[in-house]
């Protein structure tokens, strides 16, 4: 028996018109990796979707774009609601921009997706964590609430996407996804070089026992997580 080789599928065209004020995080490799999750998962018609830590809302566009009926971008940085609201605008792309945190979200109602590119990269203690890819020793300061609570932003058989580096603990994310009832899984997975923040982090992230002095890449991963229709 043969079995069919699946079909390679174009790659994934992003919103182009993407403008950041300063501090606001840029359109990377995770931010591909999670929007080609994202078609994967295949939204269901009209789908309500947020995305939380939306940056520049470059994954809120592409829900908007791939077909999603309701997409909410959030955001702690006023400068983050700004770019993404413009980003909206340049795109065409109808998407409700607020300024607020996962805590936030709640007072939302539910979702059929949540998209998560939250900060995730381990400082150390007592830097200045001003800059919004950093979250904390363990890089988890956004994760752990994220996770723990992920499963009251979801609708029955919703589902969350949520990508980070490996060494913000992909194993933690996914025990406590699923000691919340959801049922969680790597779905992509992808090694990029360090930039210059991780390259500068080397030293710190060693002391951890997270890589070695040589390590120049860090692997991403994308986990699904879906809540099912029935309770368990």
């Amino acid at each position: 028996m043969t079995t069919q080789a699946r079909p390679a599928q174009r790659p994934l065209d992003l919103p182009r018109r993407i403008v950041c004020l300063p501090g606001v995080y840029r359109p990377q490799t995770d931010s591909v990796l999670l929007a080609e999750a994202l078609r994967e998962a295949s939204l269901p018609p009209d789908a309500r979707v947020l995305d939380i830590c939306t940056g520049s809302g470059v994954l809120a566009l592409t829900a908007a774009q791939l077909g999603a009926g309701e997409v909410t971008a959030l955001d702690t940085s006023r400068r983050a609601v700004i770019s993404a609201w413009l980003n909206g605008q340049a795109n065409r792309l109808k998407v409700h921009v607020r300024r607020g945190d996962c805590y936030d979200a709640f007072a939302l109602g539910t979702f059929d997706v949540v998209l998560a590119n939250p900060p995730y990269v381990p400082c150390p203690p007592g830097a200045d964590t001003s800059a919004k890819w950093d979250a904390g020793p363990d890089g988890r300061s956004v994760l752990d609430p994220l996770c723990a609570n992920a499963i009251d932003l979801l609708r029955p058989g919703g589902l969350l996407l949520l990508v980070h580096s490996e060494f913000a603990g992909a194993d933690a994310s996914l025990r406590q996804l699923r000691e919340s009832g959801l049922k969680a899984a790597i779905v992509a997975r992808r090694r990029v070089p360090f930039g210059p923040v991780l390259r500068g982090r080397v030293d710190y992230l060693n002391t951890r026992g997270l890589c070695s002095a040589e390590t120049a890449s860090e692997e991403v991963v994308v986990i699904r997580a879906d809540r099912p229709n029935r309770p368990n």
